[in-house]
């Protein structure tokens, strides 16, 4: 397991973070993005940043190329967390397959009920040929890495867990927005399914050593640490 490797190319942030008081968008939402590293492969989760800031931030974090990148994964299909798709022209994109229907679903009934000439029209029909770009995502996308359903954000929300001998690390995606949100046990305002949300987060508490949230840097559990 010492070839597997996790690296955080660039730390997220959400658009308004109302734990600290914003109640306006103040800033452009994009998800934090990591590259895993194992057999081998290198797989990015989550290019949240457009796409010559990520590719800046790709080399500057680990001398990488876009044309290197061989999987892309994401955990949900919110724009926040593809800007920066377009880079990865030669990598097999992925996605839950829950998150993959539920978001064809969501895209093909807005098509059809907006107007043959409605501007929004066009741009849900652009949306969708993007979707259809990506394939299910195997249980596995490499040894030690595994998909981790965390529905609630959005229907079909999918970390990643990586299991090393004497750490767990879980990508969790908006599953845990940021630290703070994890400390105060509040999920996102805009979650598809509260409910599923907060269980989601409770299950990220109780299996994850180290937590990869969706748009802040990466913490500890404390449960790990005992608290």
């Amino acid at each position: 397991m010492s070839s597997l490797r996790v690296d955080i190319i660039s730390i997220g942030t959400l658009s308004r973070n109302r734990l600290w008081n914003e109640t306006a968008v103040v800033r452009t939402a994009h998800s934090t993005t990591s590259l895993v590293r194992v057999g081998g492969k290198n797989i990015l989760v989550d290019p949240g940043l457009p796409p010559p800031a990520l590719k800046a931030r790709l080399f500057e974090r680990t001398g990488l190329l876009p044309d290197q990148i061989d999987t892309v994964f994401l955990t949900n299909l919110r724009p926040a967390h593809r800007a920066g798709l377009s880079l990865f022209t030669r990598a097999k994109l992925f996605a839950s397959e829950a998150e993959i229907q539920a978001e064809s679903a969501r895209l093909n009934q807005l098509i059809e009920d907006a107007p043959e000439q409605d501007e929004d029209r066009q741009y849900f029909m652009n949306e969708l040929k993007l979707i259809d770009t990506l394939s299910v995502a195997p249980d596995e996308l490499g040894k030690g890495v595994s998909l981790f359903p965390l529905p609630g954000y959005t229907p079909g929300q999918c970390g990643l867990l990586i299991a090393a001998p004497t750490t767990t690390t879980l990508l969790a995606g908006d599953a845990v927005a940021t630290l703070d949100h994890f400390l105060a046990g509040q999920v996102l305002p805009d979650s598809a399914d509260i409910k599923q949300a907060q269980d989601a987060m409770r299950e990220v508490y109780e299996i994850a050593d180290i937590i990869i949230p969706g748009h802040d840097n990466l913490f500890p559990s404390p449960r790990a640490m005992g608290l």
